[in-house]
C-alpha cells in the first residue's frame, strides 16, 4: 500500500520529468480522442458512405462512454492500482483506436468509439497519480496545472491537425495517428510511472457502480436528445429522466446499505463534495456552448455576423482560445496554492462572465473586439477556471476515498457541456432563427451564458477550503 503524501520522498527532478513525460502522453492521447476527430466528421460521413448526423452521433457515443467510466475507474485505480488501470486504459483506446481506424461501417466505427470512451479517466488519474508523488504544494500545483491544461487542447494544434490528416489521407489517418500516441503513452506509463494503491485491499462496489453508471447514461442521452430541440423526441426524453431518477434512487439504496461504498452518502452531503459539483456544471453550462455553439454559429452566419467558413472561424476563433488556456494552465496552477484555490476560480469566473457579457453587447457589432474577447475568455476560463475545477476535484477530495470526487467532477464536465447546448442553442434559435438576420437570438444566448456563469461564481463561495494543498503565509 503507497503512503500518503507526508511520508513519501520527494522525487527527483530526473524522476518527476519521467512521470510527467508519461502522463502527458497519456492526456494527450485521449484529448487527440476528443477533439481531433471533430473536423473530420464530414470526410468520415463521405468515405463511410453515411451522413454527418450519424458521425456526429459517434462523437456522443465516446463523450458518454468516457463520463461512464469516468464515474468509477478513478476509485477502482485506487484499489487495484493507479498505473495498472491507467496502462490497460491506454491499450484498450489503442485497441478500440485501431477498429475505428479499420471500421467497415458507422456501426462498427460506433462500437470501436465506445471501446476508446474507456480513456475518460485519464486525466483525473493522472492527477491522483501526481497526489501521490508530489509532497511540496507548489510544485504540485504547476504540474497539476501542466496536465490539466491537455485537457483543454493541444493548443489547438490537435483540430488543425486532424483536419488536413482527413483533408489529404482521409479520416482513418487521424485514427492511426491517436493509436500509434496511444501505444507511446502506453509504453511510457509502464517504465515511468511508480504504482500506487491507497485503498489496496478494499472491495470493489460492483453494485453500486451499476445503478449509478446507468442514471448517469440515461441523463447525459436525455441532454443529447434535448438539444436537438425542435426534433427532439420528448416522449423518449422524457422516459430518459425518468430512468435516470429511478436508477439514482437504487444507487442512493445500495450506497446507504453498502459496507465499502464507490461513494459514501456521507460524502455526498459534504460541500466539499456538492459545492464544486454545482461549481463545474454551472460553469460549464455558461460557458461551453457560448463558445462552440452560439459564438461559431454568429461569426458563420452572413447576414447576422461576420460571414465566415467554417474553417477560418476555427483558426481564428478555437485555436487561440485552445492555445492561451493551455499556456495559462501551468501558471494557474503554480499560484492557486500561494494565492488560494478558490480566489483563482472566482478570478477567472468573474473575468468570464465579464468578458462574455461584453462579447454579447460590443463583440457582435466588431469583429476585432470578438476575437479579443474570445482571446480573453481563453485566459479566464479555458486557463484559469477550467484548471482549477479540475483541480480541486483532487484536493477536495477525501484521503481515504480519492478516487470517487474526480470521477463526478468529470462526469459533471459532461453534463453541464450538454446541458449548455441544450439551453443556449435553445435560446439562440428562438431569437434568431435559421436565415434570419438579427443577432437578437445571439446576444441574449450569450447574455444567458454570463448570467449562469454568475451563478456559478456564486456558487463557488460555498466550496470549502481544500486542506493541506494550500501553501499557508
Amino acid at each position: 500500500m503507497t503512503t500518503d503524501l507526508t511520508t513519501r520522498p520527494a522525487k527527483t527532478a530526473a524522476g518527476t520529468a519521467a512521470l510527467m513525460t508519461a502522463l502527458l502522453a497519456a492526456c494527450t492521447a485521449f484529448q487527440l480522442n476528443a477533439s481531433m476527430l471533430s473536423p473530420a466528421l464530414v470526410t468520415m460521413a463521405r468515405e463511410l458512405h453515411t451522413d454527418e448526423t450519424n458521425t456526429g452521433l459517434s462523437q456522443t457515443v465516446f463523450f458518454t462512454a468516457s463520463a461512464m467510466f469516468s464515474l468509477f475507474l478513478p476509485r477502482y485505480s485506487d484499489i487495484v492500482g493507479r498505473k495498472r488501470v491507467l496502462r490497460w486504459m491506454l491499450v484498450l483506446m489503442a485497441a478500440g483506436t485501431v477498429l475505428a481506424a479499420l471500421a467497415p461501417n458507422i456501426a462498427v466505427l460506433d462500437i470501436a468509439r465506445a471501446v476508446q470512451g474507456v480513456s475518460g479517466p485519464v486525466v483525473q488519474i493522472s492527477l491522483l497519480m501526481l497526489r501521490s508523488e508530489i509532497t511540496d504544494p507548489k510544485r504540485f500545483g504547476t504540474l497539476m496545472g501542466v496536465v490539466a491544461a491537455v485537457n483543454g487542447g493541444i493548443a489547438g494544434v490537435d483540430a488543425l491537425a486532424g483536419g488536413w490528416l482527413a483533408g489529404h489521407h482521409g479520416f482513418r489517418s487521424v485514427f492511426w495517428v491517436i493509436a500509434v500516441v496511444a501505444v507511446l503513452a502506453a509504453v511510457l506509463v509502464q517504465v515511468y510511472c511508480p504504482e500506487s494503491r491507497p485503498s489496496a485491499g478494499t472491495p470493489m462496489d460492483w453494485a453500486g457502480v451499476v445503478p449509478l453508471v446507468l442514471s448517469v447514461a440515461a441523463l447525459l442521452l436525455a441532454v443529447d436528445e434535448a438539444e436537438k430541440l425542435g426534433a427532439a423526441n420528448w416522449p423518449y426524453a422524457s422516459g430518459l429522466l425518468v430512468v435516470a431518477c429511478a436508477a439514482f434512487a437504487v444507487f442512493w439504496r445500495t450506497e446507504k446499505r453498502g459496507s465499502d461504498p464507490l461513494v459514501r452518502i456521507a460524502d455526498l452531503r459534504r460541500r466539499a463534495t456538492w459545492a464544486p459539483l454545482l461549481t463545474t456544471l454551472l460553469t460549464l453550462m455558461g460557458v461551453f456552448a457560448t463558445v462552440n455553439g452560439v459564438l461559431m454559429s454568429f461569426v458563420q452566419n452572413d447576414r447576422a455576423g461576420f460571414g465566415m467558413g467554417a474553417t477560418s472561424a476555427s483558426v481564428v476563433f478555437l485555436t487561440p482560445f485552445a492555445l492561451v488556456g493551455w499556456l495559462v494552465g501551468p501558471f494557474t496552477g503554480r499560484l492557486a496554492p500561494v494565492l488560494g484555490y478558490r480566489r483563482v476560480l472566482r478570478a477567472g469566473l468573474a473575468g468570464s462572465a465579464v468578458v462574455i457579457a461584453f462579447m454579447a453587447l460590443v463583440g457582435v457589432h466588431s469583429l476585432p473586439v470578438m476575437i479579443t474577447c474570445t482571446v480573453l475568455l481563453g485566459l479566464t476560463y479555458a486557463g484559469v477556471a477550467n484548471i482549477v475545477l479540475n483541480l480541486l476535484g483532487v484536493v477536495l477530495a477525501p484521503k481515504d476515498h480519492p478516487g470517487f470526487l474526480p470521477g463526478l467532477i468529470s462526469a459533471a464536465f459532461g453534463l453541464g457541456a450538454g446541458l449548455s447546448f441544450a439551453v443556449l442553442s435553445a435560446v439562440q434559435v428562438t431569437g434568431s432563427p435559421e436565415g434570419s438576420g438579427s443577432t437578437s437570438g445571439y446576444v441574449t444566448a450569450m447574455l444567458t451564458g454570463a448570467v449562469v456563469v454568475v451563478a456559478a461564481f456564486a456558487a463557488s463561495f460555498l466550496i470549502p477550503r481544500p486542506e493541506g494543498a494550500e501553501v499557508t503565509p
